[in-house]
């Protein structure tokens, strides 16, 4: 097989992205937005051993549940990647993923419950984040980015974001003709406008325009009013050479910058970084799960990863108490504030520290009391000392949210003991079930994002009843003991593998690719895969300079690099 050949196969199966698997020879091809059993010919991008990466000619002989996008960017945004299925083939989908993705990393076999689904495929968005920048030419460019790239695919509107972004959008590109501004270039660092943020918070608006250096905002905020309504409008002044989407400088053009409002009877405040899941009604949906389980029993409710802790102030009303632990100091101020906005003094408590530092003092206040975990952290998981501290807790129920199915089946492996550390690595461990001292409840993934390959995923644990049970064994080769031979032979078989070093990836990657890759470039693909990672000596030393990613040849060369030394 070589590059830009041209096969014609039947799909065989899916990845852990919703591509589709063909089977050409020995060679596994991995086709993003083709459908498991639909015949198609597709053209080979790339090649290495027996993993292959191409793309889509035409279906020759489509899947039932191939439907036609409504989006005329599908495939050229890197927004959507399921608009091509139908909408209950994309439900059971995302249900399947999370059940490999459990077994493949995690080492679970567990039964998946079906996907709770949206009541809108369409339109669900309430924040919008668009890109501003140039084209090769010097244009300026306003739309979404393309697949695993900052190439800024222009746009006029984007049929999962709620009506009013092609409103937005509009009024951008008015806004910095009639001012003569210019796109970002992220290049030459040269240019005026970075992006613009949306967020609506019942139905009204927190605009926040991203510039890099000091622009007049007061005309965006007058062309905002008359096509939007009610808009509390920012100007951020974001000058790193990163990818951070704000800068520290905010300065207010109109209204006070945030807006109060009121969410499943919890008053709050809302600003233009305020994080709010982007689906109200699925958010609503998976929240009332969380707080009937944690609320029953009359348990103390102890919030991980808290944020500005919505979740936490919605916990203390149903719950006898919450408590949020979150580290970063303006979100725990948030979350005082909304617990003195909802009267909720004396039941709700914030604290802001590491997880791994506060879950044993949260423990020792309330010692009398049964306790469930809710932990909601970001996408990358839980630190594995945070992991430790969750399982080693004793807590009688634990509730992990999660979107991300891969650090979800890493983070539930350690909790549940399917994966083990052996000589630095984790390894996975099928006789977990009869030591672990929690058992699965259910796994349900939310369908908080339609039309994508993401999705959120609730798992209940519930802790097992104390008991013990006295064996005795006898060694031997006759009726009823048990052999030696046969233990000396399954250890041989459960052997750890030697260590696979980052000088080895280096290597490799070298002798067979022809160049180089920096060790952080290494971490940061293990990381997207949810890999188990371990901090570096300089882990938190000040970057001399902002950060640089790896290439898409980097990443496919460094995945296969894995492949080859069976980490994936």
């Amino acid at each position: 097989m070589q590059k830009n050949e041209v096969y014609t196969a039947v799909a065989s199966g899916t990845g852990t992205e919703g591509e589709a698997i063909f089977r050409v020879g020995d060679t596994s091809v991995f086709v993003p937005f083709c459908i498991e059993g639909e015949e198609a010919e597709i053209q080979i991008l790339s090649v290495k051993g027996g993993v292959a990466y191409g793309k889509c000619l035409r279906v020759t002989k489509p899947a039932q549940s191939r439907v036609e996008p409504r989006c005329p960017l599908f495939a050229k945004c890197g927004g959507c990647q399921l608009q091509h299925m139908r909408y209950d083939a994309q439900l059971e989908l995302k249900r399947s993923l999370v059940a490999a993705t459990l077994k493949k990393i995690g080492g679970m076999e567990a039964e998946v419950l079906p996907t709770h689904p949206s009541a809108m495929q369409y339109g669900y968005r309430n924040k919008l984040v668009l890109p501003v920048g140039t084209d090769v030419q010097g244009n300026t460019v306003v739309g979404f980015y393309a697949p695993r790239s900052h190439r800024i695919v222009p746009a006029e509107d984007c049929p999962i974001q709620s009506p009013w972004c092609a409103d937005v959008i509009a009024v951008v590109k008015a806004y910095m003709r009639a001012n003569c501004l210019k796109g970002y270039d992220e290049l030459t660092r040269k240019g005026d406008i970075r992006r613009v943020a949306v967020r609506e918070v019942g139905g009204r608006y927190i605009v926040a325009l991203v510039a890099a250096h000091n622009v007049n905002a007061a005309p965006f905020a007058d062309m905002l009013k008359e096509r939007l309504g009610e808009c509390a409008v920012l100007l951020n002044i974001n000058k790193s050479q990163g990818n951070a989407i704000f800068g520290d400088d905010w300065r207010t053009v109109r209204g006070e910058g945030f807006f109060e409002a009121e969410d499943m009877g919890i008053k709050f405040r809302a600003g233009a970084n305020t994080f709010l899941q982007v689906n109200e009604g699925v958010r609503n949906d998976l929240y009332r799960q969380i707080v009937a389980e944690a609320a029953d029993g009359g348990a103390v409710a102890i919030d991980l990863y808290s944020g500005g802790g919505m979740l936490t102030a919605m916990l203390a009303r149903a719950c006898k108490a919450a408590y949020g632990v979150e580290v970063v100091k303006e979100a725990s101020i948030c979350a005082d504030e909304l617990k003195n906005l909802n009267s909720l003094s004396g039941r709700m408590f914030n604290i802001c520290g590491k997880v791994e530092e506060q879950l044993s003092h949260v423990f020792q206040l309330t010692a009398s009391e049964r306790r469930v975990i809710v932990c909601d952290p970001p996408r990358k998981g839980m630190e594995r000392s945070a992991v430790e501290a969750v399982r080693e807790s004793g807590a009688d129920k634990i509730i992990l949210v999660s979107c991300n199915p891969a650090t979800l089946a890493r983070d539930l492996g350690i909790l549940l003991g399917s994966l083990k550390e052996e000589d630095g690595a984790l390894k996975k461990n099928p006789d977990y079930a009869a030591t672990s001292a929690y058992s699965i409840e259910y796994i349900r993934p939310y369908d908080m994002f339609p039309q994508t390959k993401w999705c959120e995923t609730l798992v209940l644990l519930s802790k097992k009843p104390d008991s013990h049970i006295n064996v005795t064994v006898e060694f031997g080769e006759g009726e009823g003991q048990i052999s030696l031979k046969e233990v000396e032979k399954r250890a041989e078989a459960r052997k750890p593998k030697e260590k696979v070093t980052y000088k080895m990836i280096q290597q490799y990657i070298e002798e067979n690719y022809g160049f180089k890759v920096h060790t952080a470039y290494i971490a940061e693909v293990k990381r997207n895969l949810g890999l188990p990672m371990y901090d570096a000596p300089n882990a938190v030393e000040e970057l001399k300079r902002p950060r640089s990613h790896p290439t898409e040849k980097m990443v496919l060369a460094i995945k296969e690099t894995l492949a080859h030394f069976e980490i994936i």
